[in-house]
């Protein structure tokens, strides 16, 4: 590995760093938007919205995310005669992937809350607002963080993906750099190091989170941390 033309060129590989940034800025903000809404309407109470929401996450898990990427950037130009640069293509598509799987994992700790605070929180008469930001999400929050964080992870290394359509990332400027240099060696050696210098300190915070979590108080201390034990109602009650 010729680290001297890696650091030659190290301001092309920093733009790509910043292009590979973007790309999952952009991509889990739109996952975390959509991903809630499709979350509200998985477990609402209208089946229709239940079927369309649950059709929706089936549909872009399923289906391979280069297929999709590859849909967006050559097909939505020729059905509404409208260019689309391949960066905001292939960010919302990975946003909207991300979503389907973002909404299952807020459902799973919506569902996860002990289902006595519900009930203590109606029985407090409280309405639906306060009941949702005062009991149910601050607990299912907590639950739900380290699951984020190692999706996360995944999600950084899928932004690779956008190269296929020409969006100059990280991974795309190390192969025209091989190209150039006849160096791609030393390029794509470069890169693995700094996507492994990006994603193992997500991925090793999310491993301590789900040490954390996972210990068999945890789900005790989500509850007396709860509403109620604020209000120091007895244990009964919740």
């Amino acid at each position: 590995m010729d680290f001297e033309l890696v650091l030659r060129n190290s301001d092309a590989l920093f733009d790509g760093v910043k292009v590979t940034l973007a790309i999952a800025l952009v991509g889990a903000i739109i996952g975390i938007v959509f991903g809630s809404a499709i979350c509200a309407l998985r477990i609402g109470r209208l089946r229709l919205l239940r079927g369309m929401a649950r059709g929706y996450i089936l549909f872009f898990r399923i289906t391979p995310e280069v297929i999709l990427i590859f849909w967006a950037y050559y097909c939505i130009p020729l059905i509404f005669d409208a260019s689309v640069s391949g960066f905001w293509a292939g960010s919302v598509v990975l946003g909207l992937i991300a979503a389907a799987y973002l909404a299952e994992i807020f459902r799973a700790g919506i569902e996860a809350v002990p289902k006595g605070q519900r009930e203590a929180a109606e029985s407090l008469g409280l309405r639906a607002f306060p009941k949702w930001t005062l009991v149910i999400l601050p607990q299912a929050l907590r639950l739900v963080i380290a699951p984020l964080v190692n999706y996360f992870s995944e999600f950084l290394k899928n932004t690779t993906l956008l190269s296929a359509i020409g969006v100059m990332d990280l991974s795309l400027q190390a192969y025209l750099l091989g190209g150039k240099t006849y160096q791609y060696i030393s390029f794509l050696s470069a890169i693995a190091i700094i996507y492994f210098a990006l994603i193992f300190p997500v991925t090793l915070y999310a491993r301590r989170l789900e040490h954390r979590l996972g210990d068999r108080n945890a789900l005790p201390r989500v509850a007396k941390a709860s509403f109620f034990s604020r209000l120091k109602l007895p244990r009964g009650a919740a």
